[in-house]
Formats: structure tokens, C-alpha cells, sequence
């Protein structure tokens, strides 16, 4: 009797005299898959060097694996002793960073010695770079980064930096517990970085509001008067800079100016109420994270000058989102002061980012 042996089906090949029932199977048919005919030999146990470690069992089926667009199935004893694949972790980009992002770990539900490799791309994983145990971008990956969800910042995470701007980057996460446990990478998660960024504009205001004007008029100077401005200089400060940024203040005439009389109210330093006469800045509000410049941070009558050298009025030492600060002006004249309705003063107002 002759037997047909085809890939898509059993046949069953029956021999009469010897009373035998035979099944022919094959690697696939419309309801199975058996992925390889491969077994291991010569007993369970382990093999180890300075170099590798090999794990085997009698029996077992070959460490092939089953694939999908959602899923890897793994089967034998080391599919069994690898440690849990990691989830997507939570990958952001919480303050508008141009050169870091911030990345949360999913254990996965591991214990808490397992150790976590970071991989990172800009192309869909075409070229892969790793996170260093630095948190910095590089090229290879050492056993020195592999590091526990505790060393990963745990649920506040970490900053990956030393990023590029603008760019758009993908991650993905595997585990490690020891001798033959470590995982595939998890799924991915993508976020990108921005463009270097800086907002800044002035109100002239008696109060914190959003408007168009630029000047101020301090009106009559008395004699002997400290005169305050009946307005405020109010600075709109907004960047993603890694060192925040500064605001400075320069002036064109170094002091009130009349050309009709020919005559300067000088900017000073000092103590107004002390002074004959003078004119001079004095700091009065922040928020949002910007601080006055010491040479400003005054109170009572005292100012700090305003030349035509550009001089620090606010700072902020980190990215801000909504930096906001005032100051305001001060005036006195004397009994000899030439009287004059056109004492003017230019003042400009800098802004710059620290990136």
C-alpha cells in the first residue's frame, strides 16, 4: 500500500499485518502550527563561563517564538524564566524642553531588583542609542545601564538630556533580573522636543494688566520731594531656556535730561531722601519664578541707578512660563534745579534667554 503525504493535512497510513496505526504530521495545516521539530538533549541544567551562560532542559521545545503585530509568544524554560516585558512606559515633554524629555518606567510588574535598559531612536529604531546611567544619549549599552525603578526616578521618573530641538524621538523599555531572565524591549512611546523659545514684552500700567503704553509723565517735581511715578515698567518674561534668562534696563541720558535749560537730574545710587536731587530705579514685584537683581532689590527711597550702561533688573534661573516682574521709578529735585517742562529720560528694556 502506497501513502500521499501532504503538507496541509494528516494522512493516516494503516498496515494491515502488523496491526499499526501511523500518523504522518507535519509543521502547519489550517488549524495548528508547530513552530520547530527542535528538542533539547542530554538532560536539564546549565552551562557557565566568564563569558555566557546557557540554560537547557531535556525535551524541551526549541526557543522559537510566535509573532504578531500585537503580541510574541514564547514557550520553554527560557520563556519562562525571563522577567515580565516592561508596558509602554510614559513618555512626555512636561515644560516645553528643546533639549530633554521625561520618561516614567511601567515595572510591569516586576520585583523591585529588576534592572531596566532604555533605547532610544529619532528614527523608528533604523539607528538605536541607549539612555546612559547619566541620563545622556549615547551609543552603546553597558551593564552600568541597566539600572532599577528606584535609580530610574521611580514614579517621577527621570530627564533624558542632551536632546536635539525639534525633534521627535521614540522609546522602548526591556528588563533584566539575573541569569536568563532578560526580556525583549516592550512597545514604544514617542514624544518630541521644541524649538528654543522666548516670550517678552512691557506694560506701562499703575497696575498689573496687559496694555500698549510707553510712557510715563511724573508730572510737577517739588523741591525737596521724592517723587514716585504714578506707573510702573511691568516686564512679561516667558522661556524654556535651560538657565532661565535676565532682564536688563539701560538708559539713553544717564538721568532726567532738559535741553530747555540746558540741565541733567542725574541717575544715582542711594538714598533719595539723603540726595540733594537725583533719579533712579527701585524693583517692586515678581512672580513666575523671576527675582529682582540685588543692585534693585530696595525699599523706602532708595534706588539703584539707570545709565547707559545695560544693567541686570530681573533674573530667573530656570525655564519659566509665566515670569512677570515690575519696578518703578523715582525723582527729586532741588531749590537750585533749573525748572523746565521737558526733562525726559529714554529707558530700554532687554530681555535674554540663557540656553
Amino acid at each position: 500500500m502506497s501513502a500521499f503525504l501532504s503538507l496541509s493535512y494528516l494522512k493516516r497510513f494503516f498496515s494491515r499485518g502488523a496491526g499499526m496505526l501511523l500518523f504522518f504530521v507535519f509543521p502547519a495545516s489550517t488549524n495548528y502550527q508547530l513552530k520547530d521539530f527542535g528538542f533539547g538533549s542530554g538532560g536539564a541544567g546549565n552551562a557557565t563561563s566568564t563569558n555566557y551562560a546557557i540554560d537547557g532542559i531535556s525535551g524541551e521545545q526549541s526557543g522559537g517564538k510566535l509573532t504578531g503585530a500585537s503580541y510574541d509568544l514564547g514557550s520553554g524554560l527560557l520563556f519562562t524564566n525571563q522577567a515580565n516585558v516592561p508596558p509602554v512606559p510614559t513618555f512626555t515633554n512636561p515644560s516645553n524642553y528643546y533639549n530633554k524629555l521625561k520618561i516614567v518606567l511601567d515595572t510591569g510588574g516586576n520585583p523591585s531588583d529588576t534592572k531596566f535598559a532604555i533605547a532610544i531612536s529619532t528614527d523608528n529604531f533604523v539607528t538605536t542609542n541607549y539612555v546612559q546611567s547619566d541620563d545622556t544619549v549615547g551609543a552603546t549599552l553597558g551593564i552600568e545601564d541597566y539600572q532599577t525603578y528606584t535609580n530610574w526616578g521611580s514614579a517621577s521618573g527621570t530627564l533624558i538630556i542632551g536632546l536635539t530641538a525639534s525633534t521627535t524621538y521614540k522609546v522602548k523599555v526591556k528588563a533584566w533580573q539575573g541569569k536568563f531572565t532578560e526580556t525583549g524591549y516592550g512597545p514604544t512611546a514617542t514624544v518630541a522636543t521644541v524649538s528654543p523659545q522666548m516670550t517678552f514684552d512691557i506694560d506701562v500700567s499703575a497696575i498689573d494688566e496687559d496694555n500698549s503704553v510707553s510712557t510715563i509723565n511724573f508730572g510737577n517735581l517739588f523741591a525737596g520731594t521724592v517723587t514716585d511715578s504714578p506707573t510702573k515698567i511691568w516686564v512679561n518674561f516667558i522661556t524654556n531656556g535651560e538657565s532661565g534668562g535676565r532682564v536688563y534696563v539701560a538708559a539713553s541720558n544717564a538721568g532726567l535730561q532738559s535741553s530747555v535749560a540746558s540741565y541733567l537730574i542725574s541717575a544715582v545710587t542711594g538714598n533719595l531722601t539723603a540726595l540733594n536731587e537725583g533719579f533712579g530705579a527701585q524693583g517692586f514685584s515678581v512672580a513666575g519664578g523671576l527675582s529682582i537683581a540685588t543692585a534693585y532689590d530696595l525699599a523706602a527711597n532708595n534706588v539703584g541707578i539707570t545709565d547707559t550702561t545695560i544693567r541686570e533688573m530681573f533674573t530667573a534661573t530656570a525655564p519659566t512660563t509665566n515670569g512677570r516682574g515690575s519696578f518703578l521709578l523715582k525723582a527729586k529735585s532741588s531749590a537750585v534745579t533749573p525748572p523746565a517742562g521737558d526733562y525726559t529720560e529714554t529707558l530700554t528694556v532687554i530681555a535674554s534667554a540663557s540656553f
